[in-house]
């Protein structure tokens, strides 16, 4: 195989359109066709909801320009790993990517693939619930079909992104157009009252901030695939403010329409509230909207897929993880290795998921980490001002998404203390405890090697270069 000195580079060959699609195309998935029901159920009134949805999306503005100055300052992909890695040190950094790659991103990809599997089924089961087996079938498929894509080509994968980026947010205009129609005629009686019976402890408050903040999730997409962002110091924080806005402004309207159309009861009763809204305005056609919501999903698992797969390859780069997911396919330069493991652990995870259970601890898992993240950033401003820095934010922001990280991690802890949050915990610490023997110390260097010399044989890989 090639030796260390003829290495490989990925490709800047992603543009703002791309940044935006990537930053958009992730957020808007499933979530905006399932979440409001829940956001709603545990806020308790529509006019709280909305405060909800509007403050999820500040956050994540706030958070991904705070991240656009990380990527600036520390011009690496692989998101949180890189920058705690470069902040907080080598211990953290592989408890924050023993976590991503064993529990964060595969459940994350795995939620959003029962959500495509559910819209894709909906229209052959009307009126009944499909069997679990033929859904986690077609979730398995959808897992499977962006898994081969994004390992094949990187351009094949940012196309994809931009079709379904265009294909959710037509339907989501689509919406927002009936919703103002419906405004205009009159129909106002669901916003009377808006914040009567409005839930105020912490508990309802948390939960209701962790359905809307995953709709939002993939606000930090592009942190993670910062090495193959063409101008990252112009692009990121362009494409930032660009992306989140655009997700806010039609997350809010979209909410609006749905309560035209349904009573805040009947939204909270829907199990897919985009299907619902469809059949009540399109009647025999609300299939249709099972087919956006399942193309707007789709998208977002790919989106999933292209950053999941750059933090493995990112980490073993760095030596956290073994060789060979810091390879590169030798024709395609796609990180194939890393997408294969992703691919096998979402499949894994899988077999017994639960996307409520999904939606909490993920959320709980990621806010750690954006928390101490952020810490990070902090850190290199106060101690390292003298970094280049071609974009930069006032601190005053990184604190502000701090103490909100503090916040969402407390709340569920604090108010409605569960033994579950506290096997999450665990599983994050036990991560310092593995690093010792076999990053440190490197245990079974031979048995690795032989390993790694036989996949890069079969897959066709070899080292990419971390210096473009």
């Amino acid at each position: 195989m090639e030796s260390d000195k003829q290495r490989f580079s990925l490709r800047r060959e992603v543009g703002l359109i791309g940044a935006v699609s990537f930053i958009a195309g992730t957020m808007i998935g499933s979530g905006i066709f399932i979440s409001p029901q829940y956001v709603l159920s545990a806020i308790g009134s529509p006019g709280a909801s909305f405060v909800v949805w509007a403050c999820c999306g500040l956050i994540a503005m706030l958070g991904g320009l705070c991240y656009a100055e990380l990527g600036t300052v520390i011009p690496e992909s692989g998101g949180e790993f890189i920058y705690i890695l470069r902040t907080a040190g080598k211990v953290v950094a592989f408890m924050y990517v023993f976590t991503y790659v064993i529990i964060m991103r595969p459940a994350s990809a795995t939620g959003i693939a029962l959500s495509v599997a559910e819209y894709v089924v909906a229209p052959f089961y009307s009126g009944c619930t499909p069997p679990q087996l033929l859904v986690k079938c077609v979730a398995a498929g959808g897992i499977m079909v962006v898994a081969i894509v994004n390992c094949l080509n990187v351009r094949s994968a940012t196309a994809i992104q931009v079709v379904t980026m265009a294909v959710k947010v037509l339907a989501l205009t689509g919406i927002v157009l009936h919703g103002v129609v419906m405004l205009f005629q009159g129909r106002t009686e669901n916003f009377h009252k808006s914040f009567e019976g409005t839930n105020v402890d912490v508990s309802s408050i948390g939960l209701a901030f962790y359905q809307g903040l995953w709709s939002f999730d993939g606000w930090n997409t592009l942190n993670y695939l910062t090495e193959e962002l063409k101008q990252p110091e112009v692009n990121l924080p362009r494409a930032v403010i660009i992306a989140i806005s655009l997700v806010t402004g039609l997350y809010l309207l979209v909410n609006v329409s749905y309560l035209t159309v349904m009573t805040p009861k009947e939204l909270m009763s829907s199990s897919a509230v985009a299907v619902t809204w469809g059949n009540k305005v399109f009647g025999s056609w609300g299939w249709i909207m099972s087919v956006a919501a399942a193309l707007s999903a789709f998208g977002s698992l790919n989106g999933t897929f292209f950053s999941g797969g750059r933090v493995s390859f990112v980490a073993a780069r760095e030596g956290h993880l073994p060789d060979i997911l810091a390879m590169a396919h030798v024709h395609r330069l796609t990180p194939s290795p890393a997408l294969i493991v992703t691919t096998i652990i979402s499949l894994l995870v899988l077999i017994p998921g639960d996307f409520q259970s999904i939606v909490n601890y993920f959320s709980f898992t990621a806010w750690f980490f954006y928390g101490i993240t952020l810490s990070g950033l902090i850190y290199l401003k106060i101690k390292k001002p003298e970094l280049p820095r071609p974009y930069r934010v006032p601190i005053i922001l990184p604190i502000l998404v701090l103490l909100a990280a503090i916040c969402l991690v407390l709340a569920p802890i604090i108010d409605d203390p569960q033994i579950e949050y506290l096997y999450v915990t665990l599983f994050i610490f036990s991560g310092a405890i593995i690093y010792i023997p076999f990053i440190h110390y490197k245990l079974c260097p031979k048995l690795l090697t032989k390993l790694t010399v036989f996949l890069q044989l079969f897959l066709e890989v070899a080292p990419a270069d971390k210096n473009l």
